[in-house]
């Protein structure tokens, strides 16, 4: 189990993603009620953001235990894939409302969550092509 690639890359899937939960990915000023006041935008900045980041995460946490359901683990990683571009709408719908802001250091972080799926992916179908080969020469 971790021996394979696609299982550190899940893991770090899995921490990125629940780190964005604490760590801001936007800074800037937004009017509120005719106030205008310095926040930051982090994954738990709304109640939609917070559980499409929960739900990636746990996504690519249990991926890594469905090691012999090679199958089944591409498709949890095109789901998890889907809800980190969901959760990147939902932050660029966050980020609209601010009037002026930039990003930090962090929002990195964000970024590299898509990454690690799509090379987890990337390393389940060599799997799954690699018994395929096998299978044919027994």
């Amino acid at each position: 189990m971790l021996q394979r690639v696609q299982t550190i890359w899940l893991l770090a899937a899995a921490a990125l993603s629940f780190l964005t939960l604490r760590l801001p990915v936007y800074n800037g000023n937004k009017t509120i009620n005719d106030v205008n006041a310095y926040n930051t935008l982090n994954g738990t900045s709304s109640l939609f953001l917070i559980i499409v980041t929960v739900c990636a995460g746990l996504i690519a946490f249990i991926t890594v235990f469905l090691y012999k359901n090679r199958s089944m683990q591409l498709k949890l990683c095109f789901a998890g894939l889907a809800l980190c571009l969901l959760s990147g709408w939902l932050y660029y719908m966050q980020i609209k409302s601010f009037q002026q802001g930039s990003f930090t250091l962090w929002s990195v972080l964000y970024f590299l969550v898509p990454v690690c799926f799509i090379l987890a992916m990337r390393g389940i179908y060599r799997d799954q092509k690699l018994v395929k080969s096998i299978d044919r020469l027994r």
